[in-house]
């Protein structure tokens, strides 16, 4: 229970550090292209999927 509530601990950090520097350094105005973000969404599911299955196996 603690590694989870560290690794929680961790994720909001780095939240709260990445975001105001997402927003500062992001392209201003109306054309913002969301292609680029959409690329990243289909390898971090399979990662995750990987990740759960290596868990639900080994631990």
């Amino acid at each position: 229970m603690g590694t989870l509530l560290i690794i929680l601990a961790v994720l909001f950090l780095a939240l709260i550090v990445i975001l105001p520097l997402v927003e500062k350094y992001a392209p201003k105005g109306e054309g913002r292209n969301y292609g680029n973000l959409t690329r990243f969404i289909f390898p971090l599911v399979a990662l995750l999927i990987v990740a759960q299955m290596i868990r639900y196996y080994f631990f």
